[in-house]
């Protein structure tokens, strides 16, 4: 399975900051942004990675990451995505890179306290389709929010609906996704939403109509990073993460 990091944007909820450098590449805790989902892919087993990033300061990723050997990485690649189409126009720059082979692709600003390996696992035995993580958060209307069919969060997805004003549920599609090639031919098939963007909700709608999308929810805490607060947020997560696992392993 490949895996296939989004890094791009012109991150202007994090301005000034973001005129000198990508907003991927700005700590968070103790560690640049983008190593976290680096981190998740290669726990989930996934080594063969795309970054696609943009902007003007595209090419600082190379300084950090570099081939990507010293951070577990087999194999790295990079693509540049001009200005700011959406989620599914950067990840069309990802089929040739993925060349008929399944994919997870994590938000470059998305960070976790667990791991995806068992929905990774699980998706690597599912035939076709696509798989999506769910978790329960306290704001849905930032995201792409679930519908249930008989409000169950165990049971099945009627509907997805992007930053809903009266959200069905509190229960938000995290920037992490499990596709098969399809995804290719549906993003190419997309027209853009009033927001001038392609919407991976339209993409993730396409495989549930197909009646081939699965979810999974994520176990742990989980957080975007890609405005102030969420960055102070997240760096505040990893730091008492980090403070329990260092008592975890004391004598």
């Amino acid at each position: 399975m490949k895996g296939i990091i989004l890094a791009g944007g012109l991150g202007s909820r994090l301005l000034p900051i973001t005129r000198v450098t990508n907003k991927h590449l700005m700590p968070v805790y103790d560690q640049p942004m983008v190593y976290y989902p680096i981190r998740t892919l290669l726990t989930a087993g996934i080594d063969d990675i795309l970054i696609v990033t943009g902007g003007e300061h595209a090419g600082d990723f190379l300084k950090l990451l570099g081939n990507g050997k010293h951070l577990g990485i087999r194999h790295l690649e990079y693509t540049y995505q001009e200005g700011e189409g959406g989620i599914a126009d950067a990840l069309r720059l990802a089929e040739d890179f993925c060349d008929g082979e399944k994919s997870c692709v994590i938000l470059g600003d998305n960070i976790i306290e667990g791991s995806i390996a068992e929905a990774a696992n699980a998706f690597r035995s599912q035939s076709t389709g696509a798989k999506v993580l769910l978790k329960q958060v306290e704001d849905p209307e930032r995201f792409g929010v679930v519908r249930f069919t008989e409000d169950n969060p165990n049971g099945s997805i009627a509907e997805i609906i992007e930053k809903p004003q009266d959200p069905p549920s509190h229960f938000a599609v995290t920037g992490m996704y499990f596709y098969d090639a399809d995804v290719f031919t549906m993003c190419n098939q997309l027209s853009p939403s009033e927001r001038g963007e392609l919407e991976i909700t339209d993409v993730n709608n396409m495989y549930l109509k197909r009646g081939d999308l699965t979810h999974a929810l994520l176990q742990g805490w989980w957080t975007d990073a890609g405005t102030f607060e969420s960055l102070h947020r997240a760096s505040m997560l990893v730091a008492n993460s980090r403070t329990r696992s260092t008592k975890d392993e004391s004598p």
